[in-house]
């Protein structure tokens, strides 16, 4: 009996292991389709913002958010 307790205990951590791998590969995978990659970001700004590109040289300031208009 003492015998067939550690493949038992064994074959427990090996599903265990393989369940937990998964569920992190499927965060890691939604993760990823949830964010832009940084050589898709420029693109992204003038979808959202379109302004002209020599306004947002000249002055970068006017992209901050969290100013306080007065």
């Amino acid at each position: 009996m003492a015998q067939a307790e550690p493949n038992k205990n064994r074959r427990v951590f090996i599903v265990v292991f393989i369940v937990f791998i998964l569920i992190v590969a499927m965060l890691a995978l939604d993760m990823a389709s949830r964010t832009t990659g940084p050589w898709n970001r420029p693109k992204q700004l003038n979808r959202v913002l379109p302004l002209n590109d020599s306004l947002l040289l000249a002055d970068p300031l006017l992209l901050d958010t969290m100013s306080i208009e007065e």
